[in-house]
């Protein structure tokens, strides 16, 4: 018997899949199916398992997992490696973790994020935040994914899942990020998808502060949008 796996940030919903920008990962990696397994027989009663191999679950050990990715990246910027962290999801309002990358920033460490809905960091004052930038793109479609991107001294990883930084995310849900083993679609995550929302400048929004600017650009500037250039990419013959 040959098992598999789909993990998404978004859920089986046919309305909205029409509506979404999502994720998915579709997977055979063994290591990634034993955990998926152990979610599962926790969820049925089968399991009282709350340390997972390679997923981060909510509630049982997420939030402490996260919390250690965050200060690893602190110290390869103490170190003087490469460290950066990129986040891309729907709402940032846990005071723990925006502590966390208040930190990081405050000790070397470049964030961006991007962030549809509420976000409680305060991106920008000197001392804080100066090294984290907040942006939002609101476009045709409606931003659903959840990618974290970790420099790791330059081994990078990426996670993607169901989980925001929320509270009820991190404590009060079963939820699941999974590290994209794959370096090749761990590549293109970083390279394709997260760099077109970094560089949009025809549908963002930049938080200054504590209030979101429309993204200006120059007259001889081209408008570059995230949506758009995904929605030609993964329509097309290339894809």
């Amino acid at each position: 018997m040959r098992r598999y796996a789909h993990i998404g940030t978004g859920n089986y919903n046919r309305s909205t899949s029409q509506l979404y920008t999502d994720l998915g990962l579709f997977t055979a990696d063994q290591e990634i199916l034993d955990d998926v397994a152990e979610v599962f027989n926790s969820l049925t009663g089968y399991s009282q398992r709350t340390d997972y191999t390679h997923l981060l679950v909510a509630p049982v050990g997420l939030r402490a997992r996260f919390l250690a990715l965050i200060e690893r990246e602190t110290e390869h910027a103490r170190a003087g490696r490469p460290a950066g962290i990129i986040i891309k999801n729907n709402a940032v309002t846990d005071p723990g973790v925006i502590r966390a990358l208040y930190r990081a920033s405050q000790r070397g460490v470049d964030i961006d994020m991007i962030v549809r809905g509420v976000c409680c960091l305060r991106s920008g004052p000197e001392g804080v935040s100066e090294r984290i930038r907040v942006r939002s793109v609101v476009g045709r479609f409606l931003e659903h994914s959840r990618v974290y991107w970790f420099a790791n001294g330059g081994d990078h990883e990426v996670y993607i899942g169901s989980a925001d930084l929320m509270e009820r995310n991190l404590d009060r849900r079963v939820e699941v990020l999974c590290p994209v083993r794959n370096r090749m679609i761990a590549s293109h995550i970083r390279e394709s998808i997260l760099r077109a929302y970094l560089m949009d400048n025809d549908r963002a929004y930049v938080l200054e502060d504590d209030q979101y600017q429309r993204t200006t650009r120059p007259a001889d500037q081209a408008p570059v949008s995230a949506q758009q250039i995904l929605l030609e990419y993964y329509t097309s013959d290339s894809a």
